[in-house]
């Protein structure tokens, strides 16, 4: 774990002189991210610790339906938003005079001179991705405390404190270097525990059997019901067995929800920014290729490390949040010292590569488009740097703030902070690649609505129960693409240059080979054209 630290911290500091060079280095690698370092820094930063915690602690507790068909949802989110969004944006983000943050890009998307749509852009990634840094450093505690008793606010502060230098020091270039190894590390440290899980339990036939036993476990429309004590809120245990009541029904609403974790990956600012940074169109579809490919078989080993972790540990891990520690628990129990230690590594890669994106996307909206796109256009690149960082470092401490309680469900968490985000940007985002009646107004309405439909539908609405209880993501994607659609043909058309980018984005050559300075300027569509002919 020692020469793991080392080695991230290593390669912020290797990157940093480059990292420090420009804001379009510190926040974009300078587009010259290859397929492999794209797809796999993507799907790292998006999984975190709730891929190897998370998720395995809910098949642990609760069976196999619910992350059973949330990892459904996600893997077609994962292959749709790759095959719809990414190269549509790469070349889209040229167009829009070299957007290099996903607020950045909506505000030339439609023409936002006065900084509004990047400024509330800015302010919901702020607010939704400090929540999401809690997250990861929550599962950093849990790693250490679970892994060598230490005690969990500790450990949590030291593993944030890591994160952060190695962000702070490298920029975007350092994040996707370790995204790419931690990404993986996770595949690996996932492999090597199922199958090793899968051995120890006495094989497949052995391991189904004893999970059929317990009612609704292995069902795609049911869910296991732990029975718990009443004043410990832990599972009770009956003659050395984990007790379990009459399952409930999974109906269409619950599986409805699940799959709908699927459409917040169109609205997911740590993934989008990877399509910005690709080096070429070219190269998107092997990186498609390698990201679902990566997406697909982490999902299944990490839902199948929780269900055949009650096989052999039924009784050991007995509240859903002593659930999430499964995968260490396993990782201690069957391998050798080394291999454990290589293994938990994966779990603090995951956190880390997660939370550093976090924490450069929050810094790039504050120093980019709060800063410069509204408070100081005439900034230097040295001046944004420096907003950025001191905007990370409040990011740092609120997502310590988030993180103290030991308590919290990494689970719970992150579906909070993934609906407002995907709810927020996703409608948006198809909006702006697909339908070019899309205007600013409608833009601001989307992203407002997709906020407050999010906070409104989670604390209001969701605790009434029946059909209301669906996950808040899908009620405030629709609600948010309504407003989108309303607002935008109840105002003023867009403006012609905006609809011949729109138009014309696709196209080879790229409008955005016109000089830089005339791609947001409203002029005559002879003039327009003439320019583009003739090369200029």
């Amino acid at each position: 774990m020692v020469i793991y630290f080392a080695a991230m911290l290593s390669i912020g500091f290797i990157y940093s002189k480059r990292s420090n060079s420009s804001s379009k280095e510190y926040f974009a690698g300078g587009r010259g991210v290859g397929p492999w370092l794209t797809a796999l820094s993507a799907e790292a930063s998006d999984m975190s610790g709730w891929l190897l915690m998370g998720l395995p602690g809910l098949a642990y507790f609760t069976g196999a339906s619910d992350p059973m068909w949330t990892a459904v949802g996600l893997a077609l989110g994962t292959y749709l938003n790759w095959k719809l969004v990414a190269r549509r944006l790469r070349r889209y983000s040229v167009v829009t005079d070299d957007a290099i943050t996903i607020p950045d890009f909506f505000a030339k998307r439609f023409h936002d001179k006065k900084g509004v749509i990047s400024t509330i852009a800015a302010v919901i990634i702020l607010v939704f991705f400090s929540v999401y840094v809690g997250s990861c450093f929550v599962t950093v505690g849990k790693l250490f405390a679970t892994l060598f008793g230490f005690d969990y606010h500790v450990m949590m502060i030291i593993g944030a404190v890591v994160v952060f230098v190695y962000t702070v020091v490298g920029g975007y270039l350092s994040v996707v270097m370790t995204d790419f190894i931690q990404g993986m590390l996770m595949f690996f440290a996932l492999a090597v525990v199922f199958i090793g899980t899968v051995a120890s339990a006495g094989g497949v036939d052995n391991t189904v059997e004893f999970l059929r036993a317990i009612p609704g476990y292995l069902s795609g429309t049911q869910v296991a019901a732990p029975k718990l004590d009443p004043a410990t809120g832990q599972q009770l245990v009956e003659a050395g067995k984990a007790v379990f009541g009459a399952p409930s029904d999974y109906g269409i609403i619950t599986i409805i929800s699940m799959l709908a974790w699927g459409l917040g990956y169109f609205g997911m600012p740590q993934v989008l920014v990877r399509f910005l940074s690709i080096r070429s169109v070219e190269e998107v579809r092997k990186s498609r290729i390698i990201a679902t490919s990566w997406c697909v078989i982490s999902l299944g080993c990490a839902v199948c490390i929780g269900l055949v972790g009650r096989a052999m540990m039924p009784t050991e891990l007995l509240t859903s949040t002593d659930a999430e520690t499964i995968f260490i628990v396993l990782a201690q129990t069957l391998l050798p010292s080394f291999m454990c230690g290589v293994v938990v590594s994966g779990i603090f890669a995951a956190s880390m590569s997660s939370s550093s994106s976090y924490l450069i996307i929050g810094a790039s909206a504050m120093g980019e488009n709060i800063f410069r796109g509204l408070l100081h256009r005439k900034a230097t690149d040295k001046q944004v740097m420096i907003v950025a960082r001191v905007t990370l470092v409040v990011m740092f401490l609120f997502g310590i703030l988030v993180a103290y309680d030991q308590n919290s469900s990494i689970f719970q968490v992150v579906s909070y902070a993934w609906a407002g985000l995907g709810a927020s940007f996703g409608p948006l985002m198809l909006c702006s690649l697909y339908w070019r009646r899309a205007n600013k107004a409608g833009a601001v309405a989307g992203m407002l609505s997709g906020t407050a439909a999010v906070l409104l539908w989670h604390n209001l609405v969701k605790p009434l129960g029946g059909v209301f209880a669906i996950y808040e993501l899908l009620p405030a994607f629709i609600i948010s693409l309504l407003f989108i659609v309303v607002v935008s043909l109840l105002t003023a058309k867009p403006n012609k240059r905006m609809l011949y980018e729109f138009d014309h984005y696709m196209d080879d050559p790229l409008p955005g080979t016109l000089p830089s300075g005339t791609v947001l300027v409203d002029e005559p569509m002879e003039a327009m054209e003439s320019e583009v002919r003739s090369g200029k």
